[in-house]
């Protein structure tokens, strides 16, 4: 196949009919589902750092990635005559129009809200023999800790099983750190500190906070600010590893009161 300057989805499904084919590429024809089911969440991890990078061109090629891993599949399993691509297109459109009733049906929506109360409405018809306990089971377990909880909580909540406001939810707080700091064994201080995070999921979900966003965005101020304190005790010609911790302290309450400041 030769470059050209613009392609379709056709071609790529092409390409990926070649790379697997008899004269293709050996390590291309080696794969199956299971052994590039991790490339798909990695390259999504790929895709989010790319778009807070702000750099638009690496986002469009980490997206291409994972539209790579979506036809990688969908080649795969056409071979063993499972589905193909214009299934997973049949699947995805179907869903769109049956649950935008909105806009495709007779269902008016005025908000956001209005719009995924709606979309909740139609998904649980398609779901209409299950239990609530069944709408939690279906939440993978193959999600990052912080998003399961926050997904089964808010599953939960749906079901009546929720504290009436953000306050019930801080005491909670309170009441799981006291358990922390009594527990006696390993096993009992990890099982209580995982009903800890757990709470304070649901503290992010009352007050609208993704979980995962705000542990991230704290994550990377605190790479930020050790960067910067580094950077300072390296420059005063010291290293850090050789400071006392109330001399680190010292450069780290410097460094934050500097960045708080902007």
């Amino acid at each position: 196949m030769e470059l050209k300057k613009h392609y379709t989805i056709e071609d790529l499904l092409e390409i990926m009919r070649i790379l697997r084919s008899e004269n293709g590429c050996p390590w291309d024809r080696e794969q199956t589902h299971e052994s590039i089911k991790k490339n798909l969440i990695e390259e999504c991890y790929e895709t989010i750092d790319a778009f807070d990078s702000g750099d638009d061109k690496a986002f469009a090629n980490e997206l291409g990635d994972v539209l790579l891993q979506v036809a990688f599949h969908a080649t795969i399993a056409s071979e063993r005559n499972s589905f193909n691509f214009d299934d997973i297109l049949y699947e995805l459109c179907t869903k769109l129009i049956t649950r935008h009733t909105h806009v495709f049906g007779e269902d008016k929506a005025l908000s956001g809200a209005d719009a995924l109360e709606t979309w909740e409405k139609n998904k649980k018809k398609e779901k209409a023999n299950k239990t609530y306990t069944d709408t939690i089971l279906d939440v993978p377990h193959g999600f990052p800790a912080l998003l399961r909880a926050q997904k089964v909580s808010k599953k939960a909540a749906a079901a009546g099983f929720e504290w009436d406001n953000v306050e019930g939810v801080i005491e909670k707080v309170a009441e799981e750190s006291k358990e922390l700091l009594d527990a006696k064994t390993q096993e009992e201080r990890e099982e209580e500190f995982g009903d800890l995070l757990f709470t304070m999921v649901n503290v992010a979900r009352h007050l609208g906070i993704d979980s995962e966003t705000a542990l991230g965005k704290a994550t990377s101020k605190f790479i930020d600010r050790f960067s910067r304190m580094e950077s300072a005790i390296i420059a005063d010609k010291k290293a850090l590893d050789e400071l006392s911790q109330a001399e680190m302290d010292v450069y780290w309450c410097k460094i934050k009161q500097n960045t708080d400041k902007k």
